[in-house]
């Protein structure tokens, strides 16, 4: 318990100071191979509303190029050797791919009868063993860690499998402290909506002088390797083509906080028709009400009830007309409003919906 609550504290101290994305990476990377050693790794986070279909924002330390691109590629054709639906529904949801399948079974009951086995590793690439964790706890799924090990070093096996799903607390932890400790109303400019048009090789073709504004302003915050914005625009196209033929994959949206991007902002997938059928429009905007009060409220830890509160707030619904739509006194009404300020931070209730509207 000690060591966790020392590794937590070195995570939290990182945000605390406010370090850059990529330093935090090599923060994280560091603590998790002081319990699981590994050459690189992947965190992608989203919160549990939104679900793991397009990931809100992603660490990486130690990727390459070549298996970045290759991970990316993979994870929004749904090819991941572990998908997140199948982690799932393991007790530990957790699982090895890599040379440690070639004589080391999986614990038992680690994959259903009926479930595909994992797919080949990255071993073109010099991989020799990946290790996936999804993140979750009691209010559901947070993200991902991929951790993986080069060619010719020990493969992954059942205790690191087991040692890094104990690391699942304090990576949430980590990703709702990072995401909290933004500036609640950011200081860069509001946007208009921008439009980017991506081929079908993921290419940029085109872009709207407000989507080539926004273009600009997230590489600003960002500061990810250019390979990274360029893998996601193309996992994007293939998400959209699988979205096409399987619904259920979910909408291709990406629901950003500020902590990420400078402010919280919404990017939208749809595929063109027509002369342009194969290529993709992508429009970005800042995220307002409807759209970033689920994900808000969640990075928070905000209740359904005293989520409902905010709702009506956003609207302009005064607090005693809110306590007539609850059906509660105007003193509960008010009680959750201050619950909402302590937990964000808000200096009062014009700082609160600046920040959600």
């Amino acid at each position: 318990m000690r060591v966790r609550d020392r590794l937590r504290g070195d995570l939290l101290a990182a945000v605390e100071l406010g370090v850059a994305a990529d330093e935090l990476s090599a923060v994280i990377s560091r603590v998790v191979a002081s319990v699981v050693p590994h050459d690189a790794a992947a965190l992608i986070a989203t919160s549990p509303t939104a679900g793991l279909g397009i990931p809100s924002f992603t660490f990486l330390h130690g990727v390459e190029p070549d298996i970045g691109r290759a991970m990316v590629h993979r994870f929004y054709a749904g090819n991941d050797p572990f998908p997140p639906q199948a982690l799932a529904r393991r007790a530990v949801p957790a699982g090895v791919v890599g040379a440690a399948h070639d004589g080391t079974p999986e614990p038992d009951g680690a994959r259903k009868p009926d479930e595909a086995p994992p797919r080949p590793p990255l071993t073109t690439l010099g991989v020799g063993s990946e290790l996936q964790l999804l993140i979750r706890d009691a209010r559901g799924v947070w993200g991902m860690l991929g951790l993986l090990r080069s060619e010719g070093a020990a493969p992954f096996n059942e205790a690191d499998t087991r040692r890094t799903a104990e690391l699942a607390p304090l990576l949430v932890d980590f990703l709702r402290g990072y995401v909290t400790r933004a500036p609640l109303v950011p200081a860069l400019p509001t946007l208009p909506p921008g439009v980017t048009i991506i081929g079908p090789d993921g290419t940029v073709r085109a872009a709207t002088p407000q989507g080539r504004a926004w273009s600009d302003q997230l590489r600003g915050s960002v500061r990810d390797p250019a390979w990274v914005g360029e893998s996601f625009l193309a996992g994007l196209a293939t998400y959209v083509r699988r979205h096409a033929q399987d619904p259920r994959t979910g909408p291709a949206t990406l629901i950003g906080p500020a902590a990420a991007y400078g402010r919280w902002i919404i990017c939208q997938a749809q595929p063109l028709d027509g002369e342009a059928a194969g290529d993709l429009a992508v429009v970005v905007h800042a995220a307002t009400g409807e759209h970033v009060l689920p994900s808000f409220c969640d990075w928070y830890g905000i209740t359904a009830r005293e989520r409902e509160v905010v709702g009506h707030l956003s609207q302009g619904t005064a607090p005693q007309r809110i306590a007539r739509y609850l059906d509660v006194s105007r003193n509960t009404v008010n009680d959750h409003i201050r619950a909402v300020f302590r937990k964000t931070g808000a200096g009062g209730r014009a700082e609160l919906l600046a920040a959600i509207t």
